[in-house]
């Protein structure tokens, strides 16, 4: 069955341009032109992935973004006006997966939105059991129950973004290795795009909010200046 895509953009012309871009990807592609006919479209369509405009009527598109967050682990990407620094950082840290800057090419909107796809289904394949997914691991002020795709703080489950979580589960996987933001893009969000650093930036900075006694100082999630990040238990 064809994966459904939301696209919502008050932009008639750009609109109808997705969505038969995508048809001819092969996806099922529905369409809204406002936040809350977004809000309708989501809740009665269930989509695999969100199209989301910030620039939009009724509702913003960064309290769409809040909204379909509270409700889903639904992937959202956003789309977004070359100097709207601000709005690509807030719809980040509610739990946006990607932004492309407009304007854009279909060519790397489409293959934001594979790896993102691909991805997700790398993560619902059945895991092979070892020690490391055996039991939830201390890291700083939190459990990683990775197997259960949680955060845990005395017992209780953190609600966590979803590509907060794979960045963190990455680091896990690779503890004391430097990454450069570049190659956790491409590991991580899997794709190869360099200059969209301030995606990666925005995640460690959520993930030091939790895992971290001071934030501004942390101990784990470390960065080493001029190459990039590293995970260390401590």
């Amino acid at each position: 069955m064809a994966r459904t895509i939301l696209v919502v953009d008050d932009e008639t012309t750009l609109r109808e341009t997705l969505v038969e871009a995508l048809e001819m990807e092969g996806y099922r592609a529905v369409a809204a032109a406002d936040g809350r006919a977004a809000l309708e479209q989501f809740r009665a369509e269930r989509p695999d992935l969100v199209l989301l405009d910030l620039m939009l009527p009724e509702l913003s598109g960064v309290e769409v973004c809040r909204i379909l967050r509270a409700e889903s682990a639904v992937p959202i990407i956003m789309l977004t006006a070359k100097d709207s620094e601000v709005d690509k950082v807030v719809g980040l840290e509610l739990g946006a997966d990607d932004y492309v800057t407009k304007p854009f090419s279909l060519r790397e909107l489409t293959a934001r939105i594979r790896a993102i796809f691909r991805r997700a289904d790398q993560a619902a394949a059945p895991a092979v059991a070892g020690p490391d997914a055996s039991a939830p691991v201390n890291v700083g002020r939190v459990e990683v129950d990775l197997a259960g795709h949680r955060l845990l703080r005395d017992g209780e489950a953190v609600p966590v973004k979803p590509k907060a979580f794979e960045l963190l589960a990455f680091l896990m996987r690779h503890q004391g290795q430097v990454f450069t933001r570049d190659q956790l893009l491409e590991r991580v969000w899997g794709y190869d795009y360099a200059g969209e650093s301030r995606t990666v930036d925005v995640h460690v900075h959520w993930l030091r909010g939790e895992l971290e006694e001071d934030p501004a100082t942390p101990v784990h999630l470390q960065t080493v200046r001029g190459v990039g990040y590293v995970l260390r238990k401590g």
